[in-house]
């Protein structure tokens, strides 16, 4: 299983974004990095959320892996894309729900909260998962669709926040 996945960080979050960017692709993995490209570059953290989601919501990457402080600014960003579904996940048990039960495309991590070796033994278990279109769990993610569909936020109207 390989894929395309997009990553990015802010200052806070580059050099541990950047460290699992390599072990990404060690693991086989297509990774396309929107930035930043370590802790001297100030761009602020919605920039790079942005880009990195939108690039999913367009197709170009299967996932998205985002990096901050704690992951929380990345997943409200990422989550304002239509057709995106973020979170923050610090343990194994949320990062297997937000693929199966959820169908998040985007995962959030801290470099504040968490160390690397665990942010990698997260990142293994993330990309073994794929949601399930006919399980329990996709009804609900339709009903949350629909409603973002309904309400404005159509997945295929896309633009670039650059």
């Amino acid at each position: 299983m390989s894929y395309v996945i997009a990553v990015g960080a802010d200052n806070a979050g580059a050099d541990l974004k950047n460290a699992l960017k390599v072990h990404l692709a060690r693991k086989g993995f297509e990774v396309r990095d929107f930035g930043v490209p370590d802790s001297g570059d100030d761009r602020a953290y919605p920039h790079v959320g942005l880009d990195v989601a939108e690039a999913v919501a367009r197709g170009d990457a299967k996932r998205g892996l985002l990096v901050c402080g704690t992951g929380i600014g990345m997943a409200i960003t990422a989550n304002k894309v239509p057709g995106i579904r973020a979170t923050t996940a610090h343990d194994a048990y949320s990062v297997e729900r937000s693929v199966l039960s959820n169908n998040c495309q985007v995962l959030t991590l801290g470099a504040r909260v968490i160390g690397p070796e665990l942010a990698k033994k997260l990142i293994d278990e993330w990309v073994s998962h794929e949601f399930d279109e006919t399980s329990a769990s996709a009804a609900k993610v339709a009903v949350i669709s629909e409603y973002e569909t309904t309400h404005g936020r159509d997945p295929q109207s896309v633009g670039s926040c650059s």
